[in-house]
């Protein structure tokens, strides 16, 4: 006999009814959870189903491992490599902009400012964020392509390190922000049993409280440099449209993304081979950001603080 049997029936928990308003709830819910999956599987389905079409004429071998990208030209060649390695060093010049500049800031508003000065920034912060991202690729082609060339850095008119510049400060505010919440997401006590053992404010925020937020830093560094894997605009028109394998910055060079563009808005016939290649680097470009964001899930739940 269980224990509610025997204090009677007078005691049995009554069943929870479901009212309409939950299902309604529960249904909203779900539509939007399949909107989502059923967007992101139309969007594998349209990339490859062309790309298995390129795939058919081109070998995939020559494709991934293949260093001339010409596929405009006769004879064509269709390797991607030059591409992803420029698309590669624009997000690894673009991350050592964002990546330390975003983390300063979450520790100054998390840690330093006033709320009033938290309240007030943050808005401001987030308005960068906001620009229009062909705005910010001619600021990269007119101004700092100029700039840096009066500082005495020999840079190609179209270059890879003033895209970089650009577009690391346009992701400062993605990384300040994610960051500074999962800061402000450290338990009080943390703080204080720092301080009450004779630390100061800077030991306190570098030595407790960012490894505390550690997971949720690592999430904002990997969708900062999702974001700048997937760039198009800056990248498009300070860049160039170049693709060589060069790790000189200064050089100019070409992105997947840039070749996206620049491509879809041509004059090639649709459903040539020509054509194919866009879904054929689009789809590389989706798998390059998928693998990324398997690698964040499980950094993020490796590094993970539970807090009681």
């Amino acid at each position: 006999m269980t224990s509610t049997e025997a204090l009677g029936p007078a005691l049995a928990l009554p069943r929870k009814r479901i009212r309409p308003g939950e299902l309604v709830v529960r249904a909203i819910l779900f539509l939007a959870a399949a909107i989502s999956v059923l967007t992101t599987l139309g969007i594998v389905v349209s990339l490859l189903l062309p790309a298995v079409e390129f795939f058919r004429e081109v070998s995939p071998w020559e494709f991934l491992t293949g260093t001339t990208w010409a596929p405009l030209f006769e004879p064509a060649h269709f390797g991607v490599v030059p591409l992803v390695v420029g698309t590669l060093m624009i997000s690894f010049w673009s991350a050592l902009v964002a990546f330390p500049l975003g983390v300063g800031v979450a520790i100054y508003l998390s840690e330093y400012a006033r709320p009033r000065v938290t309240a007030a920034l943050k808005p401001i912060l987030e308005i960068l964020a906001a620009i229009p991202t062909v705005v910010l690729g001619y600021f990269a082609l007119t101004f700092v392509t100029p700039l840096l060339r009066d500082v005495g850095l020999q840079v190609e008119i179209f270059n890879a390190l003033a895209a970089s510049l650009v577009l690391g400060v346009m992701l400062i505010p993605t990384v300040a922000s994610l960051s500074e919440d999962a800061m402000a997401a450290v338990p009080r006590d943390l703080r204080d049993g720092g301080y009450a053992l004779g630390a100061d404010k800077l030991q306190v925020s570098t030595r407790i409280v960012v490894p505390a937020a550690v997971s949720g830093i690592i999430a904002a560094f990997v969708l900062a440099f999702s974001r700048a894997v997937g760039e198009t605009m800056i990248v498009l028109i300070a860049a160039g449209q170049l693709p060589q394998i060069t790790f000189d910055p200064r050089e100019t060079i070409e992105t997947m993304t840039a070749f996206i563009g620049a491509t879809g808005n041509g004059d090639v016939p649709t459903g040539s081979i020509e054509y194919k290649t866009i879904f054929a680097v689009g789809l590389t470009l989706f798998v390059i950001t998928l693998v990324m964001n398997l690698v964040s899930i499980r950094l993020v739940r490796r590094f993970r603080e539970v807090y009681e």
